[in-house]
C-alpha cells in the first residue's frame, strides 16, 4: 500500500484539478500496483501537415525514409488507424507548451482547458508520438525537430530532478514541482523511453547528446541502494515511498533501462527479485496481478519482446492470454452489464462517473458498472488485432459522443448514457504506440536499435524463442 502522504498528495491534486476526482497513482498504489499527468496556451497546427524537410536536407530527416512494411491488417482498419493515430498526435502537439515540451496528462475536451500541470510520462509517449507523426507525415521534419530539441533542452537543463530522476508533475510553463509531487521511478522510465526513441529515430548529434545525457544522468544504484526491488519513488519531505516494484506489472521497462545502463547500472539481481504469480481463468494460464490491464501494455510499447523469453516467460505471448482472458471476463459480466459483448468490452485505470476508477480484472477489481474504457483495447491491439479492432470500431462508428478532436475521450458508460469530458495523456499514448506498433512494429523497430534496451534485455537473460501458436 502507498504511504498516506501519497495518498493526501493525489487527493489535493484531483480536488484542485477537478473538484474531487480520485487520481490514477491515488488508486493504483491502493492497489499495490502503479503507474501513471494536466497546460497552456494551444500551438497552431496544421490538420494534415504536407511538408518535409527542405530539400537540401531531405536524405538525413527521417520523415523521408520509407514507410515500414504494411501489416496484416485490411486496408480499411489500417487506414482507421491512420486516422487514430493522427488525432492522438494532435494532443502531443497542441496540448504541450511549445518552448518547454511538458504535455499536459489532462485535457478538457468539452471546454477550454486551462489547466497547467504536466506530467512527465505523457512527455514520454509525447515524445515517441513526434517520431510516429514525421514517420506517417502528420508534421514536418523541421517542426518534428525543433520540438524534440526544446523538449530535451528544457528537461535537461530546467527542469528539476534527483539522482537524475524526475518529479512526477511539473507546471508545463516553468516545470516547477506541483501538487507537492513524488520522484517518480516508473513514470521517470517512460519519459526516457521517449528520449530515446527520439535519439535513434533522428539519428540527429543534438538530439543524441541531449538523449544520452539525460539517461545517464539516471542513478539507478541511489533507487536501489538497500534491495533489489525499486522503490514507487521518493519526496524530500518524507524519503522513499514504502511501496516497492515487488510484483508483474509495468515494472519491465524500468528494471531493464537500469541493466542497460552502464553510467549507474542496476544489479542482475533487480530482473530476479520480483514476483511473477501465475494465474489461472477459462483453462488460460498468464503471469498477472491484482491490477488494470494496462500492466500489460505500457512496457511492451517500447520494449520488443516478441519471438524473446528469459527464465520464466515469454512476455508477448502472455500478454496475448492476458488481454484474450479479460475479453472472456467482461464476457462472464454481460447479464449484469448487458452492454459488454464481443464487440465492446475493455476496462482498465480510466475516469468513471464517480472519478478515477483502477478498475479490470478477472479477478474483479473495482466498482465495475458497465463502464468502456477505449485505452484497454486501444493498448492490447498488438496481442488481439482482430478483436480489439472491433471493439474500436464499435465505439467510433456506434457511440459518436465517445470521438473528438483528439480521438476516444478516457471512458464513457452506454448504460447510464455518461460520457467523459477529458482525454488522459497515457491512455492515448498507449493507444497510439500501439497501433503504430499494430500496424509496422515501427517504435519495437525504433527504440530496440538502443544499446541501453539491448543491453538490458541482455543481461536480464532474454534469448530467442519460437513460440507455439496460442490456442484461445
Amino acid at each position: 500500500m502507498k504511504g498516506l502522504e501519497e495518498v493526501d498528495l493525489r487527493n489535493r491534486m484531483c480536488q484542485h484539478a477537478h473538484g474531487n476526482t480520485l487520481s490514477r497513482r491515488d488508486l493504483l498504489g491502493q492497489m499495490a500496483a502503479l503507474s501513471a499527468g494536466i497546460p497552456l496556451s494551444r500551438a497552431d497546427f496544421l490538420a494534415v501537415p504536407q511538408a518535409y524537410a527542405p530539400r537540401q536536407q531531405r536524405r538525413a530527416a527521417p520523415g523521408r525514409l520509407p514507410p515500414p512494411p504494411a501489416s496484416a491488417l485490411s486496408p480499411e482498419d489500417d487506414q482507421f488507424l491512420n486516422d487514430l493515430e493522427h488525432a492522438n498526435f494532435l494532443f502531443f502537439w497542441e496540448q504541450a507548451n511549445p518552448d518547454t515540451g511538458l504535455i499536459k496528462d489532462r485535457c478538457n475536451v468539452r471546454t477550454q482547458d486551462t489547466s497547467l500541470a504536466a506530467s512527465i510520462a505523457s512527455v514520454g509517449f509525447g515524445l515517441t508520438a513526434l517520431c510516429i507523426g514525421l514517420m506517417r507525415g502528420f508534421v514536418s521534419y523541421e517542426d518534428a525537430r525543433t520540438r524534440v530539441l526544446k523538449t530535451l533542452s528544457f528537461l535537461w537543463r530546467k527542469l528539476p530532478t534527483h539522482r537524475g530522476f524526475f518529479y512526477h508533475f511539473a507546471n508545463m510553463n516553468t516545470g516547477e514541482r506541483v501538487w507537492d509531487s513524488e520522484v517518480s521511478s516508473v513514470d521517470t522510465a517512460m519519459l526516457l523511453c521517449g528520449a530515446l526513441t527520439c535519439r535513434q529515430y533522428f539519428q540527429d548529434r543534438d538530439i543524441g547528446e541531449l538523449a544520452h545525457a539525460i539517461f545517464d544522468r539516471v542513478d539507478w544504484t541511489w533507487l536501489s541502494e538497500d534491495t533489489a526491488l525499486l522503490s514507487h519513488g521518493w519526496t524530500p519531505e518524507m524519503g522513499f515511498i514504502p511501496s516497492r516494484w515487488d510484483y508483474y506489472s509495468e515494472l519491465m521497462m524500468m528494471y531493464l533501462l537500469g541493466m542497460g545502463s552502464t553510467s549507474h547500472p542496476l544489479s542482475t539481481d533487480a530482473w530476479f527479485a520480483w514476483k511473477r504469480q501465475v494465474f489461472e481463468y477459462d483453462g488460460l494460464r498468464y503471469i498477472g496481478s491484482f491490477a488494470p490491464l494496462f500492466i500489460h501494455q505500457y512496457s511492451q510499447a517500447w520494449f520488443d519482446f516478441r519471438g524473446k523469453k528469459d527464465r520464466y516467460a515469454d512476455y508477448f505471448q502472455n500478454s496475448i492470454i492476458a488481454t484474450e482472458v479479460h475479453r472472456r471476463f467482461c464476457l462472464e459480466l454481460n447479464p449484469q452489464f448487458p452492454d459488454y459483448s464481443n464487440a465492446l468490452w475493455g476496462i482498465t485505470a480510466s475516469d468513471s462517473v464517480h472519478g478515477y476508477v483502477a478498475w479490470g480484472g478477472p479477478p474483479a477489481t473495482g466498482p465495475i458498472d458497465g463502464t468502456i474504457c477505449p485505452a484497454a483495447p486501444g493498448g492490447s491491439l498488438p496481442f488481439l488485432p482482430a478483436a480489439t479492432m472491433r471493439v474500436l470500431r464499435t465505439i467510433h462508428d456506434h457511440y459518436l459522443h465517445a470521438w473528438c478532436r483528439y480521438g476516444f475521450i478516457d471512458a464513457f458508460n452506454p448504460l447510464t448514457d455518461w460520457y467523459d469530458t477529458d482525454v488522459i495523456g497515457i491512455d492515448t499514448g498507449i493507444t497510439m504506440l500501439m497501433a503504430e506498433n499494430a500496424r509496422s512494429g515501427f517504435v519495437w523497430d525504433t527504440f530496440m536499435k538502443n544499446p541501453e534496451a539491448q543491453r538490458g534485455m541482455e543481461t536480464a537473460g532474454f534469448k530467442p524463442h519460437q513460440a507455439p501458436p496460442v490456442t484461445l
